[in-house]
């Protein structure tokens, strides 16, 4: 597969990024993690608790989608033009501008305006900054076992993402709007530091101005695309229509909303460190297939659950969710040159952002005439139906190829 962009992969740099530096660059995925889930836990419940319900959660999200569907390929296209490194400290310094400055017009201004201009600007950084960081890890793997890597470093995003969920959680039950978000500030600052500060010369360069080059990729590309921009679609449902679900059909509070996405980050913390067990059994592209039939008929169950089973449900999702996402990325990583990963990055999740504007927008139409665990029934109706359409195109190459 080629796709026509205006630069060449820059010269290969020596030397490997020292211990201290890796142990920052995950501590700045941390924290990172921390502000991104943070962040937009903290925008869901205010536009619920402020009476948006899940109808004005989807319009938020909705545009923050259409932002990264428009921005991915930019983003992308940074990531291999530029210094990776110093590209994601300045994505995580714009982070803290935007968290801080919401902060501070909340109190003022309408909270559906305020949070989607907010967002917008924070989407734009947060997909630069993610990009830029993803597409910095053969160079920090540097020979080492690929799977263990990755799933340490989704593992410390999963960390930060379950602390976010916990911590604020309790601040949104005590405490103004205002004050997570100055929370959020601070730790986008503190990643923002650690980035700059890391001795890291074998990820800094992406690539050099050139007249044309190609996005070098092998074949099996367009599976992934798919399976990663459905495992990204069932995700983002949850971020979605889980403030709803808790306050709506569970009858659930602040605090009630944080345990079930804590439930969440230790399922996704459990599957980011499972790959190595379930790798060697089973393809990359029939696992993927496995995993989202499972989320499908997990999604279908949950209009039947009560607790403490739905804790049990988000947890599962979680692990099916982080495994994947960890298995598409060794897979990724394995398909595309290095010095193509942020184009190929940016290509891989605008489709993914496609298919969740589609998500959105059954989820505004709907709104809250609709029970959430309904809309969750109907797209693992249809993820059933995508995973048996997807196995039959995935058995015909082989069987092509017996012939």
């Amino acid at each position: 597969m080629s796709i026509r962009s205006p630069c060449r992969p820059a010269r290969k740099t020596i030397g490997q990024p020292s211990g201290p530096s890796r142990y920052g660059l995950l501590l700045s995925t941390a924290l990172g993690a921390f502000g991104r889930n943070g962040y937009f836990l903290t925008a869901s419940w205010i536009l619920v608790e402020r009476g948006y319900g899940s109808a004005g959660v989807a319009i938020l999200l909705a545009i923050v989608s259409a932002t990264e569907f428009l921005l991915s390929p930019v983003a992308g296209l940074l990531a291999d033009r530029f210094d990776r490194r110093r590209l994601q400290a300045m994505a995580d310094f714009g982070r803290f501008i935007v968290s801080l400055a919401t902060a501070s017009v909340l109190s003022s201004v309408a909270a559906l305006p305020a949070m989607c201009m907010s967002a917008v600007l924070f989407s734009f950084c947060d997909r630069v900054a993610l990009t830029a960081s993803q597409s910095m890890i053969p160079a920090i793997v540097a020979g080492r076992d690929s799977p263990t890597w990755n799933s340490i470093a989704v593992l410390v995003m999963q960390a930060g993402s379950f602390a976010a969920a916990l911590l604020i959680g309790m601040l949104l039950d005590g405490y103004a709007p205002a004050v997570p978000f100055a929370v959020l500030a601070a730790a986008f600052l503190f990643a923002a530091m650690m980035v700059a500060s890391a001795n890291t010369p074998t990820v800094s360069l992406g690539c050099r101005p050139q007249r044309v080059t190609v996005l070098d990729v092998k074949p099996g590309f367009r599976q992934l695309i798919v399976a990663y921009a459905f495992f990204y679609a069932s995700a983002v449902l949850f971020s979605v229509l889980g403030s709803s679900f808790v306050f709506a059909e569970l009858k659930g509070t602040a605090a009630d909303f944080g345990v079930l996405e804590a439930a969440w980050s230790i399922g996704s913390l459990l599957g980011a460190v499972s790959l190595a067990a379930v790798r060697p059994r089973i393809s990359a592209d029939w696992r993927h297939l496995c995993l989202l039939g499972t989320i499908a008929l997990i999604f279908i169950t949950l209009r039947y659950s009560h607790a403490p089973w739905t804790t049990l449900l988000f947890a599962s999702v979680g692990f099916l969710y982080n495994l994947g996402r960890v298995s598409v990325e060794v897979a990724f990583q394995s398909r595309v040159a290095a010095a193509s990963l942020g184009r190929a990055k940016g290509v891989m999740h605008s489709v993914a952002v496609a298919l969740s504007l589609m998500v959105f927008s059954v989820v505004a139409v709907a709104g809250d005439r609709t029970f959430p665990s309904t809309i969750f029934f109907g797209l693992g109706v249809v993820l059933l139906i995508a995973v048996a359409v997807l196995t039959v195109f995935h058995r015909q190459p082989q069987e092509k190829g017996k012939s």
